[in-house]
């Protein structure tokens, strides 16, 4: 999510074990050039400006996914989340090819659906074959949605074959939907020893990870059932002894949204906002790792409740040096050579960190960039929510593959409206980069 002026404070106690785990980070030295000095890279392309109107419903920017056409890779679609605007589908030159809305509320005083993240499954097995889906979290309603992709349909590519019947991922009624700690982050996963897929879903203002199975349902529809679910810390042991958490509106705890799975070894990164950046086994067994900290972790802060703001106090340096609170958009880099990255919105300070994808090698940081003004009418990214890279050829235009990130501030914006598209940039660029 772009950051707000609420900060959040949790309030809750933890576990030894993740404390534990918390506490073991090493401090790293600072090898990031500072400020303007890290590489720049330019986007090649971006999407129509979205904002809140009167035809779009309260559409906002916030995470995409690549799908690759195989048979015909110059046709293939970024799908991305508008949020309360729905789901958006584009070619490769940025340009719209469906629009879908978000369900309407189901009641009075309820509210719409809100669709958070997107990720992509591949040949998931429905009762009527095969096929490609995109998965959406409604946070409006706290489910998932399903989206069947056929390229070369009439109508659009996306067609909804959510089970009208799917449950709620975490509430146990209306009440707990309303008062909107619902789905909120996603990630999908396929077990390759089982063929089943999975999606992650994080909630909203929690530290709690959800591991669905998703199922087929009758007439080519698709639901889900969870497995389990696991909580992250929302309290921290710090090397002076005391325990810290990062300051927020009281009740709120420091929430989970940018997540990716490894697909090489089932491994999810978590980007806990105002923390930092998680490892762990996709199907929520084992203890968590925490690879990395925001600059932030450890800063002592107090909420004010009128400002709705958070007064910081002295930095006792036990925070990293890559990335600035909040972590968002994760995505995954994978080489033919079985290297790559797990890059990272550093959402703060407008930049991208990229970390080795190899978990022997502890995830080790490799660099960080920053996508800037092509010119003076293609503007970089600030504030970025949702990243997705796809390293794979991608027709003429992205030979090197794909990388899309969300611009929290499109310019030239509109004074009186909040701006925000995707840019679209040449993955073999940001390669060169970290090089």
């Amino acid at each position: 999510m772009s950051r707000s002026p609420r900060a959040r404070m949790s309030v809750l106690a933890v576990t030894t074990v993740f404390a534990a785990a918390a506490l073991a980070l090493p401090a790293r030295a600072d090898h990031r050039p500072s400020g303007d000095a890290l590489p720049a890279v330019p986007p090649r392309a971006e999407t129509p400006t979205l904002h809140d109107d009167d035809a779009g419903g309260n559409a906002d920017a916030d995470d995409p996914a690549i799908w690759r056409n195989a048979a015909a890779p110059d046709r293939s679609l970024v799908i991305a989340t508008a949020k309360e605007g729905g789901l958006r589908a584009y070619d490769l030159d940025a340009r719209p090819v469906q629009s879908i809305p978000a369900p309407p509320a189901t009641g009075d005083g309820e509210a719409p659906g809100r669709f958070n993240n997107v990720d992509l499954v591949q040949r998931l097995r429905l009762s009527t074959g095969e096929a490609d889906l995109a998965v959406t979290s409604d946070r409006g309603h706290d489910q998932l949605r399903f989206y069947r992709i056929d390229r070369d349909r009439a109508g659009g590519p996306l067609t909804d074959v959510t089970d009208p019947d799917a449950p709620t991922v975490f509430a146990k009624d209306q009440a707990e939907v309303d008062e909107q700690r619902t789905a909120y982050g996603l990630a999908t996963w396929t077990d390759p020893s089982s063929g089943k897929g999975y999606a992650l879903v994080s909630r909203r203002e929690r530290t709690s990870i959800a591991l669905l199975e998703l199922l087929p349902a009758a007439d080519g529809k698709v639901t889900y059932r969870k497995v389990r679910t696991l909580d992250l810390p929302d309290t921290f042991r710090l090397p002076d002894g005391t325990s810290w958490s990062p300051c927020a509106e009281p009740g709120e705890l420091p929430q989970v949204e940018g997540m990716v799975v490894d697909p090489a070894d089932g491994t999810l990164y978590a980007g806990q906002e105002d923390v930092g950046i998680w490892r762990m086994s996709a199907d929520l067994t084992g203890t968590p790792k925490l690879i990395d900290k925001v600059r932030e972790y450890g800063v002592p802060g107090t909420y004010d409740e009128q400002t709705e703001e958070c007064t910081l106090g002295d930095d006792p340096g036990y925070g990293g040096t890559k990335l600035t609170a909040d972590v968002e958009g994760l995505t995954l880099v994978t080489e033919s050579d079985g290297d790559g990255y797990v890059l990272a919105s550093s959402q703060g300070d407008n930049t991208f960190a990229a970390y080795d994808r190899e978990r022997g090698d502890d995830n080790e940081y490799e660099g960080s960039f920053r996508v800037t003004p092509a010119g003076p009418t293609l503007d970089g990214s600030e504030e970025c929510d949702g990243a997705a890279a796809l390293h794979a050829p991608l027709g003429s235009k992205y030979p090197n593959g794909l990388l899309v990130v969300q611009d929290g501030h499109d310019a030239p914006g509109d004074a009186d409206r909040p701006s925000t598209n995707f840019k679209f940039v040449d993955l073999g660029k940001v390669l060169d980069s970290l090089d």
